[in-house]
This record gives structure tokens, C-alpha cells and sequence, in this order.
């Protein structure tokens, strides 16, 4: 007995958020379908605690909700401290279980079962609502064609908790919206994503990014917003790529697709037609999205890094080689300075100079012509006197071909300093 009054019957179904049972009602006397919620384990009792109180919130927020379309919410309950959803009980099969034995449905088939599925969200998104987990295995089908979502907020109060411990949400992301799998909020845009997705997988026979069983795989995949477009979707094909837009904004509202649904399932003319962006989007098909991977953001940062690391790289032998020259250049300065030093501080102590960088000279006091360049030395040097002697003759005076020498130092001043003429 749970809450005093609904005993179990039976272990009808269970899944990664629960155990569902068939009950009964002993008060109102009717059969009811008891969800009770599991915790998942090492929660600490401050995270569990908080998980409770979260499906609580969720699931009186699922009790507002009144559709034909929607499994009813009518009541919460507990059992052993442990949160339990009491719903109406409907004798249905999953659609995920129909897909698992057909493959596929026809464009019309599925239309007309996701147009009632848009119908009871469209409700809940007018009622503040957001159920966060559409998918073929929350929608029940009846024998007589009525289809109606059900666990309304579920997993996301429960998943809370364990998303900020380690950045994954439970279960499978192969119906998330990118941008909730970007790591934003769920929206009434990501419901109507959830159905497109749901809606592909019912005329594909997969979901649009795949069955990968790596979720961080199918993770980044759903990021990227890339879907492949359909190739059984017939006349749905222009109303589903644009509830599969990677934009919210560019997606039609839950109304506007349950319209245009219910037109496709009723074998009608659609309606509704794709924003200017969506239409762009269709015609360019496998165009780079835009920027996606606050999810991948690891790898963009470090390929940015390198980016930054690797142009100096060539750089370097170049600035080695300019370093070397410079050295050698100044070497061959420094060496040529030293010879010349060395060579007039030997002409200083009476040595001969350089035949090469001499011209022939005339007697004392006479200077020969200059040569051809123009520039003349005899100004730079005093004259002699007359009574100089003919050795001091020969050096008094010289000019150079191709430029100006370094006067040469009478033989008086020589006797007493000798200095290197300037450059």
C-alpha cells in the first residue's frame, strides 16, 4: 500500500528513472498507474534530499496540465521516504516499442501521431510548462490511434542533481536539442526539436544523429546541429528540417507545428512554411554550422593555442642567420681596422709602407697632379721646409684612387708621437 490508499497490483514497466506499477485506488475505487521514482546511488543525503524535493516541484507542475494528449498527474505521493507519481493508467503500447517492431511509419502515420504529441506540449508550453524529455519511449499509443505523452519534467528533476556532479545528463542524448546539449536551459524551442527528432526517427527508422553507444560521442554530435536530411519524410520533409533547426528562434512554435502536422497526417496541403534562414540552411545541406562547441570547447582552445605557438617557428633560423652575419661583419670590421692600425703604427717606426697604397712623389715641396677622382690630399697635410732631408721627401704627400688616405706624419712630429691617422 503507498500513501494509505493505492495498492500495487502489478510490475508493469521500469526504466532508468524508475519502476512503473499498475495500483488501485482503494478510495476512488479505479486502477492508476504509480511511477515510483529511483535515485540513482552515491547521491549523498544532501543531493538526495534535494532530488526529492525537485520531483515533487516537477511533478505537481505535471498536475496542472489537463490535455487529452497528456497522461494525467492526480497525485504524489511517497513510500519509505521515496517520491511516487500517481497517473492515470492507460492500456497503451510505447512508440518506441511500435518502431521497434515496424522500423518505420509511413510520413502520414507519424504525422498524425506527433501532431497530438505537438497538440498536449503546445498546452504545456501555454501553461509554463516544459517537459524536457520527448521521446518514442515517453509517448503511449492506444489501440484506437490516440496517442498522449507522458512523465512530464521527470528525468530533468532527477537529473539535476547529477548533471553539476559529473556534466552529463542521464540517458540518452539522442533527442536533445544542441542547444541543451551546449549546456543551456531546455526551452519550449528544444520540446519542439525533441518531437522533430522523435519524428525523424519514426520515417528514418533512427534518430538524426545516430544510435552511437559512446554518449559523449553522440553528445558532440548533437551539438554541431547537424542533421542529415531525410530521405522517406515526403511531404513532412519541409516542416520536420525546420523543427530540427540548430537555431531556436528559426524552429516553428508547438502550435504551428501541430497545425501543419495534423494538415500532413489529414493528407492536406501544409501550411506553414520555413523562415528565410530555415530555407537557407535546407538549400546549402551540409554547410558548416555556426559556432557550436561550448561543448567542444577544449579542443577549439587548444587548437588555438598551437595556432598561436607555431608561426614564430620558422622565425628562428632567420634571426640566427642575422645574428651569425652581423658577427662576421663586425669581425671583418674590427680585423681591417687593426690591420690599417697596425699599418701606419709600422710606417710611424720607419718602416716602408705599402707599395699599392702609394703614388710616386717628386722632391721635397713639389706635390705631383692628383689623380682622376677629384679629391686632393694637399691640403690635409702641412708642406715641408726646405731644409727637410731628402729621405722625408718621398712621404710628405699622397693621393689615393679610390679614397682618401690618412695624411702622412712629417718626420718631425714623428720623432716624437705617432698616432693613427682619423678614418
Amino acid at each position: 500500500m503507498i500513501g494509505g490508499h493505492y495498492r500495487l497490483v502489478e510490475r508493469v514497466g521500469s526504466g532508468a528513472m524508475g519502476v512503473v506499477w499498475q495500483a488501485r485506488d482503494e478510495r476512488l475505487e479505479r486502477l492508476v498507474a504509480i511511477k515510483q521514482l529511483v535515485l540513482q546511488p552515491g547521491l549523498s543525503e544532501q543531493e538526495t534530499d534535494e532530488a526529492r524535493r525537485r520531483a515533487m516541484r516537477e511533478a505537481r507542475i505535471a498536475a496542472r496540465l489537463q490535455h487529452p494528449n497528456a497522461i494525467t498527474v492526480f497525485d504524489v505521493a511517497e513510500n519509505d521516504g521515496e517520491p511516487c507519481l500517481v497517473m492515470e493508467f492507460l492500456p497503451s503500447r510505447s512508440l518506441s516499442s511500435v518502431l521497434a517492431e515496424r522500423g518505420t511509419l509511413s510520413p502520414e502515420e507519424a504525422a498524425k501521431i506527433c501532431a497530438q504529441v505537438a497538440s498536449a506540449l503546445s498546452a504545456a508550453h501555454a501553461a509554463g510548462i516544459v517537459h524536457r524529455d520527448v521521446k518514442p519511449a515517453n509517448i503511449l499509443l492506444t489501440e484506437n490511434g490516440t496517442a498522449k505523452i507522458t512523465d512530464f519534467g521527470i528525468s530533468r528533476a532527477v537529473g539535476d542533481v547529477t548533471v553539476t556532479q559529473t556534466g552529463i545528463s542521464a540517458g540518452t542524448p539522442a533527442y536533445l536539442a544542441p542547444e541543451v546539449a551546449r549546456g543551456h536551459d531546455p526551452s519550449p524551442a528544444a520540446d519542439v526539436f525533441s518531437l522533430g527528432a522523435t519524428l525523424y526517427n519514426a520515417v528514418e527508422g533512427r534518430p538524426p544523429f545516430g544510435t552511437s553507444q559512446n554518449p559523449l560521442a553522440l553528445l558532440h554530435a548533437v551539438a554541431t546541429g547537424k542533421v542529415p536530411p531525410p530521405k522517406q519524410a515526403g511531404s513532412v520533409t519541409t516542416l520536420l528540417m525546420g523543427m530540427l533547426d540548430a537555431e531556436p528562434e528559426a524552429r516553428p512554435t508547438m502550435r504551428e507545428a501541430a497545425d501543419a502536422l495534423t494538415e500532413v497526417g489529414a493528407g492536406r496541403s501544409m501550411t506553414w512554411t520555413p523562415t528565410a534562414r530555415t530555407a537557407v540552411l535546407a538549400a546549402e545541406g551540409e554547410a558548416e554550422p555556426p559556432a557550436l562547441f561550448l561543448a567542444t570547447a577544449t579542443l577549439p582552445e587548444q587548437t588555438t593555442k598551437q595556432d598561436v605557438r607555431q608561426p614564430p617557428a620558422p622565425d628562428k633560423p632567420a634571426s640566427r642567420r642575422t645574428i651569425i652575419i652581423g658577427l662576421v661583419v663586425a669581425v671583418v670590421v674590427i680585423a681591417t681596422g687593426l690591420i690599417v692600425i697596425a699599418a701606419l703604427n709600422g710606417n710611424g717606426n720607419g718602416g716602408t709602407p705599402p707599395t699599392t697604397s702609394l703614388k710616386p712623389t717628386t722632391t721635397a715641396g713639389q706635390v705631383p697632379p692628383p689623380a682622376n677622382t677629384g679629391t686632393q690630399q694637399t691640403s690635409s697635410a702641412p708642406a715641408p721646409s726646405s731644409t727637410t732631408g731628402a729621405s722625408t721627401t718621398t712621404t710628405t704627400t699622397t693621393t689615393t684612387t679610390t679614397r682618401p688616405r690618412p695624411p702622412t706624419i712629417p718626420a718631425a712630429r714623428r720623432s716624437t708621437r705617432a698616432r693613427p691617422a682619423p678614418w
